[in-house]
């Protein structure tokens, strides 16, 4: 499996390629009053407004910091009901992208975040998954999402 490798703090983590629609350079957002911490802003993708949700924050640390290669990672979202949105995510120090070998991953052995799956190791260390299907608490993808909230 081919992931994109980024940073939150000194830690590795990985996307799924499949899942990716584009990696961009960071943007200006607009704020979003009232939104959680996670939530970084709102960016305008070809007139499209797209929610950028701060990986750094998701994962319980400071706000991503404005690296030279800080990106904005724009992924396929899949809600519970089905609907694919796009969903921006805020990567500090974007590598690239790895192959990971179905062999190479394994259970990382600790329930820390729904949204963090399996690991693998290499000569770097670890790459921990990150589910983007199980970015969103219910709440927050309501909030970001209301018209699919108010179909189901």
């Amino acid at each position: 499996m081919k992931v994109l490798v980024f940073h939150i703090g000194a830690d590795r983590y990985g996307l799924p390629l499949r899942q990716v629609r584009r990696v961009l350079p960071l943007l200006e957002l607009t704020a979003i009053p009232l939104a959680p911490d996670s939530v970084a802003g709102l960016m305008n993708l070809h007139g499209d407004p797209v929610p950028v949700i701060d990986l750094s924050r998701s994962g319980g640390g400071a706000p991503a910091r404005q690296h030279f290669d800080t990106r904005i990672v724009v992924a396929d979202y899949t809600a519970p009901g089905g609907e694919v949105h796009a969903l921006g995510l805020m990567a500090e120090r974007v590598q690239g992208v790895q192959e990971l070998a179905q062999h190479e991953l394994a259970p990382s052995g600790v329930q820390a975040a729904p949204f963090l799956g399996q690991v693998a190791a290499d000569a770097q260390g670890m790459v921990q998954l990150v589910e983007v299907d199980a970015l969103l608490p219910a709440e927050l993808r309501a909030r970001l999402f209301p018209a699919e909230a108010e179909t189901q």
